[in-house]
């Protein structure tokens, strides 16, 4: 795909980037898909994806308290704890306010260990990476932000979230659904957003604006950025999913290049199947 070498014009040291089909092909890569980028938070999709493999494996429900009193399994991996960005202090009611946290993905990690007698880290291995094949991805801290990853190994998920063979069909179609609508937050680096949509560990577009996907991103877009200058979204209209990583923090150079890459990548993939 000629317009994911838009990646060259970018100001980072390093980036790479791929797009691969619903069908699990892949539509075109460019730059070092080998190279091990840290992710940041896009750590959280494949901590999500774990987690939801142990509800569907028994060991937990997505109903169970887990985290600050009141809350759930369903309300960490919606944001919708309470509990604060970076730390684990509760700041509202479950469910009355749409907060980002790394602590409420850290809360989910301990909840599933102690489920499972297993350490997260080894439990997202033996559950998603090792069965997709990830063997460039480790999770190497918190499994909100400290996942090391190859483009390569996230076409795999990527591959996966849109035809799933390690969950039912119907887990994923939740976890890109809005979970507790209507509430409004801050999504990091572009502010206050009403709504501000998210479903099982994955944000969803809707209409935000502004955002780090395109403009004619569709609506049902939804997947992850991270503060290492990582993202991956999946566009369930257009069929396909895209990485891209990097090698500099997220900045404004991203607010003013990711969202025209997108573009330019939906822009190539309608013109192939103009169906």
């Amino acid at each position: 795909m000629q317009s994911l070498a838009l990646i060259e014009n970018w100001p980072v040291p390093t980036a790479a980037a791929a797009v691969v089909r619903a069908d699990g092909t892949l539509a075109g890569s460019h730059g070092p898909t080998g190279q091990r980028f840290p992710l940041a938070s896009v750590t959280k999709p494949l901590a999500a994806y774990a987690v939801l493999v142990a509800y569907e494996e028994g060991a937990i429900d997505l109903d169970e308290p887990a985290g600050p009193e009141g809350a759930t399994v369903r309300h960490l991996l919606a944001h919708t704890s309470g509990l604060a960005f970076d730390e684990p202090k509760v700041m509202a009611a479950p469910g009355a306010r749409r907060i980002y946290s790394n602590s409420g993905f850290e809360a989910l990690g301990d909840h599933v260990a102690k489920a499972t007698d297993i350490p997260f880290a080894d439990y997202l291995h033996q559950a998603v990476l090792e069965p997709l094949g990830m063997t460039s991805t480790t999770l190497e801290g918190s499994p909100a932000k400290d996942a090391v990853s190859t483009v390569d190994d996230l076409t795999r998920f990527a591959a996966e979230v849109q035809a799933p063979r390690l969950l039912d069909a119907r887990t994923v179609l939740d976890a890109m659904t809005v979970t507790y609508p209507g509430l409004t937050g801050i999504l990091p680096g572009y502010g206050h957003q009403r709504p501000n949509d998210w479903g099982l560990g994955f944000e969803i577009r809707d209409s935000k604006s502004p955002h780090w996907t395109g403009a004619s991103s569709s609506p049902r877009t939804f997947g992850h950025f991270g503060q290492s200058g990582t993202f991956l979204w999946i566009d369930p209209d257009a069929r396909a999913a895209c990485v891209a990583l990097t090698d500099r923090a997220f900045g404004p150079w991203a607010v003013e290049a990711w969202p025209p890459f997108t573009d330019a990548v939906l822009t190539e993939l309608r013109a192939a199947n103009p169906s």
